[in-house]
Order: C-alpha cells, then sequence, then structure tokens
C-alpha cells in the first residue's frame, strides 16, 4: 500500500523534474506553484488508489494554489466524506472544495 504510493510520487517527481523547465505556466501561478499543485493533485489520487473505500476512477481531482477540488460520484456519504478526509491528510492542502455528487 506505502510501497505503491510512494512509487507513483516519486515517478511523478522524477517526471516534474525533467520536464519543469519545459512548463507552460498559467497565467495565474509561477513554475513552482504550478509543480506543487501537480505533486498535491498525484499524492491525492494516489491516497484514493489505496484506499478501498474510495473510487479514484469516479472522482476527478484539480489543484490550484493548494485549494483542491473534488468532483465525480460517489456511491454513498461515506465514500464522499472519506475522499475529503484523505485530501486532506496530504501535505500543502490549504483548502478542499467538495463537489462530489452521491449517485441516486
Amino acid at each position: 500500500m506505502n510501497v505503491r504510493y510512494t512509487l507513483a510520487l516519486s515517478a511523478t517527481t522524477v517526471a516534474l523534474l525533467f520536464t519543469a523547465g519545459c512548463a507552460v505556466t498559467r497565467g495565474q501561478e509561477t513554475v513552482g506553484a504550478y509543480v506543487d499543485d501537480t505533486a498535491i493533485t498525484t499524492a491525492v489520487k494516489a491516497r484514493f488508489v489505496d484506499n478501498s473505500e474510495v473510487d479514484a476512477s469516479a472522482i476527478s481531482v484539480e489543484t490550484m494554489k493548494g485549494t483542491v477540488m473534488l468532483s465525480g460520484f460517489a456511491k454513498n456519504s461515506r465514500e464522499r466524506t472519506m475522499a475529503e478526509t484523505l485530501t486532506w491528510r496530504v501535505a500543502g492542502v490549504k483548502a478542499v472544495k467538495n463537489e462530489v455528487a452521491i449517485r441516486p
């Protein structure tokens, strides 16, 4: 479980280090902030994959300046809450906007 998380985070970090010079910055962020946001997004998704209560393929994750936006669909309120809880546990997260809808 932790091995997969560590490998995913390591691979992403290496990839970001090699492509940071080529990155196209968004008008509102520096390259460093963009890299930080990408690392946060990757770490959140890795936590979703490692957790059996959250369907990682049904919940989208976007990060902007440390604020993480969750969207998509959850099977129940427990899954929605767990996704938000896992997101808060990632270093660098400043705020979470949980827009995950519960499937009827």
